[in-house]
């Protein structure tokens, strides 16, 4: 079976194809399984990578899952590995609940993270930004690209297909799945990133979508947090179906039981 790849005809080199490196460089090795995972930043993607670095004997322990931050590249497949793989599979997400996932957990805590993000919102301090804001500047079609959070998850494709498409909102399938087929142990980090909402009382009759980073913060260190769906307006659901269609599309093509918030 030939394995295609996605963008590797974007143009004529290889190796000066942009597209084609950047999903490359997130195709990770599961070496005993001969296994290419794809990861995308905000698909559980914490989890799933503490669970390759214990596979491939890196760290011993979950409690050791910060080494996987200052190893990002580190099983970055090579083209040959890309080409033997005996086994594919990628985890996508609802993109309206990823892009919210991303502004609640690495805006509200990230402490200045994005300043070039901030420097397309003047004369504001980082705290007053709220989703409202986030999402109309995104807008603005080169940021959209400048960080792996809410990127395209189909950028993120190195294959034109996957033997497995799993995705965040059927998770309970993947551990299983994964056990079966290529003897995978999934190492859930989410207590241990702290990147979740899954601990904290979420917030579903009110909208939010105005709340600013201040005002989240202080919510969940009182134990409460937005849902997903509340961080959105009628306006906001319009623009993210825009900026993120071809995402939307490629969900409900291959998920066999999509859930969309929208």
């Amino acid at each position: 079976m030939i394995r295609f790849f996605k963008y590797s005809t974007k143009n004529k080199i290889l190796q000066n194809n942009m597209q084609h490196r950047f999903a490359q460089n997130c195709a990770l090795n599961i070496y005993k399984s001969k296994t290419i995972y794809s990861f995308i930043p905000k698909n559980a993607c914490s989890t799933m990578r503490t669970s390759i670095a214990y596979a491939n004997g890196c760290i011993q322990s979950k409690e050791q899952f910060k080494w996987i931050h200052n190893n990002n590249k580190t099983f970055s497949a090579n083209l040959s590995e890309l080409v033997c793989a005996n086994y594919t599979f990628v985890i996508l997400r609802c993109p309206y609940a990823r892009l919210a996932s991303v502004f609640l957990d690495k805006f509200v805590v990230s402490n200045g993270k994005f300043q070039d993000f901030y420097k397309n919102i003047p004369d504001l301090s980082p705290e007053n930004i709220n989703f409202d804001m986030f999402v109309k500047t995104l807008k603005n079609s080169s940021l959209i690209k400048s960080n792996a959070h809410w990127r395209h998850q189909i950028d993120f494709l190195v294959y034109e297909k996957y033997d497995d498409y799993f995705s965040i909102e059927n998770f309970s399938e993947i551990n299983t799945i994964l056990k079966e087929k290529i003897n995978l142990d999934i190492i859930d980090a989410r207590d241990l990133t702290n990147h979740g909402t899954n601990n904290l009382e979420l917030l579903n009759n009110e909208a939010c979508h105005q709340k600013s980073i201040k005002e989240i913060r202080l919510l969940k260190q009182n134990g409460q947090c937005p849902s997903h769906k509340s961080m959105y307006s009628e306006e906001l659901i319009d623009i993210v179906n825009n900026l993120y269609i071809d995402d939307i599309n490629f969900y409900k093509q291959v998920i066999k039981n999509p859930k969309l918030l929208f």
